[in-house]
Parts: structure tokens; sequence; C-alpha cells
């Protein structure tokens, strides 16, 4: 580091987990920042080249950190989060931000109250790819965003639900875990959602939470959408199949976890190829369809994130994904799985605002 360099941010990581692992990496590969503790009753002072503390408290008392990240048990993110923002450090919190919309509230509060810098750990949002077809949806290269349809599904051994409790009970689920990431993408990509209808089903696993879903959206725009997921079923389709974000999921090139579909082309995402007629043939379903791929320079999701929440820390930028921002995508989720309790349409806005009022002193 030169004298124009910033300081080396000293980190912190909140649980030891599967994420939490995953972001130690992280964290040790990134310039400008360093592991300086490690939060977990279960870990062991061997495992990690740093000091191991048994709770989130003691190492903010006494490791010195300039930030967190946060990966323990949905139902502790808040409680966490709001704790290392009173401490005054950064905070970057795995999703989902809550294990509900009202809960998430409180920690929208709490930003606003402390003055906190906290980022919501939404990777996908920093993938070369998204920011692509965000620019090719909002300047127009589609044409008028007519709808669009996703699908992530991959069988999940057993040992995930067996050797992690918290994955079978309450607060998680293939809605909570998994599609509250492809919902807070479509709502990057596409727009507010204002009405979802859902059908949900426990059948392949037999447990108190959903390992199959599927949604239908239409979005403030007038564009419709579906979306299928499934922690049961075998299958190559998927964001973490599309994309080579970690080693634990095999990689299938070319792969496709979104399709949108606009007035003027096509674009599937991430591999951003885009369908189009030849401005020397007639723009119509008679006509064939070119396909060319969308430029983009290549990097992952978690280091994009990590460089981007040290910019928050260091107080240079606003985060990609507040908290009030994640909010609304976990309302979106509670939205679903009340359309799919209920068998009926839910109204989005609506629901929002029943829970804000129920929350009223």
């Amino acid at each position: 580091m030169t004298a124009s360099d910033p300081a080396l941010l000293r980190f912190g990581v909140i649980g030891a987990g599967f994420m939490g692992r995953q972001h130690l990496d992280f964290i040790r590969a990134a310039p400008g920042v360093s592991l300086a503790a490690v939060a977990d009753p279960a870990a062991l002072a061997d495992d990690f080249e740093c000091p191991v503390y048994e709770s989130a408290e003691r190492m903010l008392d006494a490791a010195q950190l300039d930030a967190v990240v946060i990966a323990n048990p949905n139902a502790l993110h808040v409680e966490t989060a709001v704790r290392c923002l009173e401490a005054g450090v950064a905070v970057l919190l795995e999703k989902p931000a809550a294990v509900d919309y009202a809960e998430s509230l409180r920690l929208v509060d709490a930003v606003a109250r402390l003055d906190g810098r906290l980022l919501v750990g939404h990777h996908r949002r920093h993938h070369p790819a998204v920011e692509r077809a965000r620019a090719a949806v909002d300047g127009g290269e589609l044409g008028e965003i007519v709808g669009v349809s996703g699908l992530w599904s991959a069988r999940k051994e057993d040992a995930y639900f067996t050797d992690i409790p918290w994955h079978s009970r309450p607060g998680a689920g293939v809605l909570l875990i998994n599609v509250v990431h492809d919902l807070d993408l479509l709502r990057h990509l596409c727009g507010e959602v204002v009405e979802i209808q859902a059908m949900q089903s426990s059948q392949a696993r037999g447990l108190v939470v959903e390992d199959t879903v599927t949604l239908n959206l239409r979005f403030e725009n007038g564009a419709v959408g579906s979306f299928l997921a499934s922690d049961a079923g075998v299958s190559p389709w998927g964001w973490d199949q599309s994309t080579e974000e970690t080693s634990a999921f095999p990689f299938l090139p070319d792969g496709v976890a979104y399709r949108i579909l606009g007035t003027r082309a096509a674009l599937s995402v991430p591999n951003l190829a885009r369908y189009a007629y030849d401005p020397s043939v007639s723009p119509d379903w008679h006509s064939p369809l070119s396909r060319t791929y969308l430029p983009v320079a290549p990097r992952g999701s978690f280091p994009a994130q990590l460089a981007h929440f040290a910019d928050v820390a260091r107080g240079l930028v606003a985060p990609l994904v507040s908290a009030e921002d994640a909010s609304r995508t976990l309302a979106l989720v509670e939205a679903a799985a009340l359309a799919a309790r209920t068998q009926r349409t839910v109204d989005v806005a609506r629901f929002r605002a029943e829970v804000e009022a129920g929350r009223q002193p």
C-alpha cells in the first residue's frame, strides 16, 4: 500500500456456516481489507487464522472492527445487524434482511436512526451480466417489456436439512432462502411488482417449509411474469448453475435463469443472448430471429459486492441494496407466501401498507 491508498479495513465475520466460510475466503482474497475476527459459538479457534469469539457481542467489544459480514441464521439477522450498527461498524448483511417484512422495518428504522452504513447481500445485483441486462432494459434495447419468466431448481442433499436444522423450520424454505434472490433481481430488472399469485408444495420433502413454488407476477409497468422454483427437483436450470459464482455448483455454459421479452427483442440472463429481427426482414413471427450476445467484462458477484461494501464502509458510496430496498423484496416474498396460503391474488402495495399500519404504536 502507498500513502495515497485507503487504510486497511478490519473485517469480522459473524456466522461460520456455508455462506460465512465463503465470505471468509472472499475477504482473504480482497485488496484493502483484512480478516480480523470470527464470531460463531460452534467455531473452533484452530479453524481460522484470526481470533474466534463465541458471540458477536464479545467480538465487537474486543476486536476493534471497521466492518462486519453477518451470515448467521435468518432469524438472528436484524438483532445482530442492529447491535453492529450501534457499535458503529459498517454491516454487510446476508439476505434475507429479516424473516418477515415487519421485522425488516425495524432494520430500516435502525439504519435511519443511527445513520448506519449497511449493505444487504443480494449479491447477484453486482454481477456484470445483471448490470448489462438492466442497462439494456432501461435503454430501450428490448423495446417495451411485456413479459419475463424464470426458473431455479436444484435437488438439495438431505444433510442440508438435517445437519442445519433451521433450514427446515419457519424462516427458511425455498421462497426465503432461494427465491428471495430471484424476486430481488426481477424487481431490479423489470421494476416493482404490484400483484402476485402463488402455489406451493411441501410434498417432496414433507417439511413444515415449502420445497416447490410457482409464482405469477404483474409489474408496475404493465408487464407480466412467472417463476418456478424447487429445492427438491433435479435440474440444470437456474442462476447458480448458469454462472461460475461458486465451485459448489456445477456450471452449465450458456445456461439461462431468466428470459425477458420486449416488443423489439428478447434477452436471456445471465448468458446475455439477445434475439431480434435483422433490419432486412419484417419484424414479425414469420421472420427468423438473429442471436447476438451483449458484451460484458467478466467478474464474480461476490468480489464485486465486497469491493462495493468496502466503499460503503468508508462512506464513499451509498449501498446498491439498502435496507429499505431489501425490505421491499422481503415484502414481495411474504406476499407470495400469503398468496399461496390463501389462493388469492395479493396486492403488494396494500400488503405493505397493512403490515406498516399493524406495527404503529
